[in-house]
């Protein structure tokens, strides 16, 4: 059950956030502005590269790195494949993680790593074995941990993670930031989960100026700047202290709180935040969903909406006092899409919509106030780790 009281509380909210959840999502685009500078100090805005790699690698834990992984490869695929590596398997003594590359992967292959943590054996490892392959390597990890040692050692380039610029809760000057969370929030001494919303910008800018050198992709430092403008009017929109009818975050989560979401996306931008969004919901708020693709997603998810996603027991006793039972589980359609509604071109919307309701199947839509690319990302995952984290906070015992 959501506590809807709890979100119309901004110090009840900060009290329940412990991991620091409220701060990361709303320090976005601080960590943004932060990876610009990390970036432009490890040289990666005066890069000369000798041509483009054939092809690009990525690893990483959690969700944030599959994401970034997501994101490079909707805008970069066109001019070369991007494959995220999935571990491979877990050592016996340890429980860690581990990596392999390809058998193919050489001197003419790109290698990118992404990790908050900094400390799995695993993918010190990887960048060992890409440097005995003559494969380049490049990590973004937090400073002086043993991934960012291994790759300096073995002739990589290591950019450090953006941390948060509020960790101990004093100084910054990102008003935005600030301003979407309480002075009590501020005092919270709990470091953020792993998977905290900043987490993703941190990681992924830096590798946006590196795609934008290599000129796989149009990222420069002006456009990252815009990006961050862009979260900080996010954060504002979705802040603790704004309430419920005028903040979309707290509205779908409001939405979503009994329901099973599905999904659906249409555009490569969307996707991409469909599916952050349904591995966020799990990650920070133990709250389970499915992401599919339009027009796809509509037989796919058409069971689902002509009957009872939490299932049914025809041996239930007619006759039983249902007063304390918890209500049913109903699926609820989420449509994110990444350009407007009269953005014009071939939409599968209207279906989606007529067979939503069809099925008497309620019905939440989210895109982007303009924009389309990383305008469009940063509105869409914005809004959507922003619900994830109020899931998160009013739906805990």
């Amino acid at each position: 059950m959501l506590d809807e009281s709890l979100l119309e509380d901004p110090e009840a909210l900060a009290r329940a956030d412990r991991r620091g959840l409220l701060r990361g999502a709303a320090e976005a685009g601080a960590r943004v502005r932060t990876a610009i500078r990390h970036a432009t100090e490890a040289g990666l805005t005066e890069l000369k590269p000798d041509g483009r790699p054939r092809a690009i690698l990525i690893a990483g834990p959690g969700t944030a790195a599959a994401c970034v992984a997501n994101v490079l490869d909707g805008l970069v695929s066109a001019a070369c494949p991007v494959i995220r590596l999935a571990p491979t398997g877990v050592a016996p003594a340890a429980g860690a993680l581990r990596w392999a590359l390809p058998g193919w992967v050489g001197p003419v292959d790109l290698l990118l790593i992404a990790t908050p943590d900094g400390s799995e054996p695993g993918l010190s490892l990887l960048a060992e074995q890409a440097y005995r392959r003559g494969c380049t390597v490049v990590a973004v990890a937090p400073a002086r941990t043993p991934i960012a040692e291994s790759v300096e050692g073995s002739h990589g380039l290591t950019v450090p993670m953006a941390a948060s610029p509020y960790g101990s809760y004093e100084g910054g000057h990102d008003e935005a930031a600030r301003a979407a969370v309480s002075y009590e929030a501020r005092r919270v001494e709990d470091e953020a989960a792993p998977g905290a919303p900043g987490t993703l910008w941190a990681l992924l800018v830096p590798l946006l100026v590196l795609m934008d050198r290599t000129g796989l992709t149009a990222a420069p430092v002006d456009a990252l700047q815009r990006l961050a403008d862009r979260l900080d009017r996010v954060a504002e929109r979705c802040g603790p202290a704004v309430a419920t009818y005028s903040n979309p975050a707290k509205t779908l989560a409001a939405e979503l709180a009994d329901a099973l979401p599905l999904i659906w996306t249409e555009g490569p931008t969307a996707d991409v935040a469909g599916r952050r969004f349904a591995a966020t919901l799990a990650e920070l708020a133990g709250h389970a969903a499915l992401a599919a693709e339009l027009p796809e997603a509509l037989p796919a998810h058409g069971a689902l909406l002509a009957g009872n996603p939490a299932g049914g027991d025809d041996t239930d006793d007619f006759f039983r006092d249902r007063v304390d039972d918890p209500a049913a589980l109903r699926a609820r359609v989420v449509l994110l899409r990444d350009r407007p509604v009269d953005a014009g071109g071939l939409t599968a919307a209207p279906a989606a919509r007529e067979l939503a309701h069809g099925h008497d199947v309620a019905l939440s839509e989210l895109e982007p106030e303009d924009g389309e690319g990383l305008d469009a990302l940063a509105d869409l995952i914005g809004i959507t780790d922003f619900t994830a984290v109020y899931l998160s906070l009013a739906g805990s015992d």
